[in-house]
């Protein structure tokens, strides 16, 4: 728990150092921290799945990890240079996916079907929703209480998931998803979407008491729009931490990896930053 909570503490003095950075550093230049960052999580989130699936060629390896990693500097070259970073992150994941085909064709002594498509859906899944969390850091309008909202609602989800879940779980015992995830709870997951609702909630009050500008077009209040975005990425999250969860029991671990002491490793801890990042570029969006 000690170790847990170290780890913890490192990870929220870091996501402070990136929003500041991408506050105060001028020209958009602040927001390439955050950029450095989900590159590695690309990067170190694929290498993590490939190696608990464990039946992967090394050339297929190879160009999933590559293609993965970049993905999210493509899409941030074009969005900056361009205006079109879809663009560039469609590039990098499209010829990925070509390349890990053509190997299933011309290594196929060693790249069998069940490994071309797991190194695909490794494209997919670490690929494509770490360009989504760069999509969120490069929006136009209230890029940066879409980070704030992202990066606090997320922890206060987990955080109320397993102060509630601990405290009423065994009074309510209702499994969630039982076949998936034994320990999670209904009321844990309740807790989670209260958590994650409160975390929103102060993200958009912190952005305001900090000078922050919001854009908005939607019909409601900053912080009732607040709630419903806290909701949905509460939910996006919780289903984020089950869908890898799932991965891990397809794979037979138990963790993804020990880079991060007391949480495993990288996609331990992101898995529902990712599904969380859909919801907030969607919500943001729309509220612009």
């Amino acid at each position: 728990m000690k170790v847990r909570s170290i780890t913890s503490t490192v990870y929220v003095l870091a996501v402070i150092a990136l929003c500041a950075g991408k506050w105060l550093i001028p020209d958009g230049l602040g927001s390439l921290l955050f950029d450095a960052l989900f590159c590695a999580i690309a990067a170190i989130g694929a290498f993590e799945l490939i190696r608990a699936y464990g039946g992967v060629s090394v050339l297929q390896r190879a160009v999933t990890i590559t293609f993965s990693a970049l993905a999210v500097p493509l899409f941030t070259l074009f969005a900056m240079l361009l205006g079109e970073g879809w663009l560039g992150a469609a590039d990098a994941l499209g010829f990925g996916a070509v390349v890990i085909c053509v190997l299933f064709v011309a290594d196929h002594s060693r790249s069998d079907l069940k490994s071309t498509l797991f190194s695909l859906f490794t494209l997919l899944y670490v690929g494509l929703l770490t360009v989504v969390l760069s999509a969120v850091n490069h929006m136009d309008n209230n890029s940066m209480l879409a980070m704030l909202v992202l990066f606090i609602s997320v922890p206060f989800t987990d955080a109320g998931a397993y102060l509630i879940g601990m405290a009423l779980g065994k009074r309510l015992p209702l499994k969630l998803a039982p076949h998936v995830s034994p320990n999670k709870t209904v009321i844990g997951a309740v807790g989670g979407l209260i958590g994650g609702i409160i975390g929103a909630v102060a993200a958009y009050y912190l952005f305001v008491v900090l000078g922050g500008k919001v854009v908005i077009s939607s019909p409601l209040p900053g912080w009732a729009a607040a709630i419903v975005i806290g909701f949905a990425v509460s939910v996006a999250t919780q289903f984020g931490d089950l869908f890898e969860s799932a991965v891990k029991r397809a794979c037979n671990v138990k963790d993804m990896g020990r880079l991060l002491p007391g949480h495993g490793g990288v996609m331990d801890r992101f898995d529902g930053t990712l599904f969380a990042g859909i919801v907030v570029f969607i919500s943001f969006l729309f509220l612009a």
